[in-house]
């Protein structure tokens, strides 16, 4: 028996599921995670692709009844659902800021504390295919948390899209955009058009947000400051690959 059983179990008890949906749960979970080394392969070897390898390891049928089984515990309890990229310390700014995201539903919240494999290409997809179903639970407004852009990112190739889909079916969902940045200090504030941080800023377009973003870090950033030499990094070797001037 896997060692994260009684966790698993556990959680999902406190969390209120029914026993029957943690065994369902957790059985596909596993199967998902046996199968999922052969889909990798597959993906590789059939498809140039970034986002058709990533479409093919999401194929994965345990994950996609994992996600009919608890699909409606990726509710969000709060008015706003949450987006990002840059780290899993965005997910807790944005969920500090009044916003839910996927790893702070019920569903979600469970999964993350657990460690399940120490081959993260195994447990990926699930999450990917976790976070399209997220996305379909928007109602209102959609806010987005960028430390980094990466345009293959699972978020800005297969979640934001999906959420284009919501939006045409839903006018009240629009999305809002935050470029964060991490300070000397390791906090994390977004960046106003002046270039200058502030505790809350945001804009209307993705390509505003990653402009700022860009600027700020292009301009304004401190090499000596660690807590920001990814996103430097990432914008840098981005910006390289495309020609463009760093």
């Amino acid at each position: 028996m896997h060692g994260e059983w009684g966790t698993f179990r556990d959680t999902m008890d406190q969390a209120g599921f029914p026993k029957t949906v943690t065994d369902s749960a957790w059985q596909l979970i596993l199967g998902g995670i046996a199968e999922q080394g052969q889909l990798n392969d597959e993906a590789m070897a059939k498809y140039a692709g970034r986002q058709e390898q990533r479409d093919h390891r999401a194929s994965n049928t345990w994950y996609q009844e994992l996600v009919q089984l608890i699909g409606n515990y990726l509710e969000i309890d709060t008015p706003t659902l949450a987006l990002w990229s840059g780290g899993r310390q965005v997910s807790d700014y944005a969920l500090a800021k009044g916003h839910t995201p996927l790893e702070s539903t019920p569903f979600g919240a469970v999964v993350d504390k657990l460690t399940l494999t120490s081959d993260w290409m195994l447990k990926t997809p699930m999450w990917n295919v976790l976070s399209k179903a997220f996305v379909n639970h928007a109602r209102g407004p959609v806010h987005i948390f960028l430390r980094a852009y990466n345009p293959d990112s699972v978020l800005i190739a297969q979640e934001v899209p999906q959420l284009r889909v919501v939006m045409a079916l839903n006018p009240a969902v629009r999305l809002i955009w935050h470029p964060v940045y991490a300070a000397a200090d390791g906090k994390l504030m977004e960046v106003t058009k002046s270039l200058e941080l502030a505790s809350d800023t945001s804009y209307p377009t993705r390509d505003e947000c990653v402009q700022v973003l860009y600027d700020y870090l292009r301009l304004i950033h401190d090499p000596a400051n660690a807590h920001s030499q990814r996103a430097h990094a990432e914008m840098s070797a981005h910006l390289a690959a495309n020609g463009n001037p760093q």
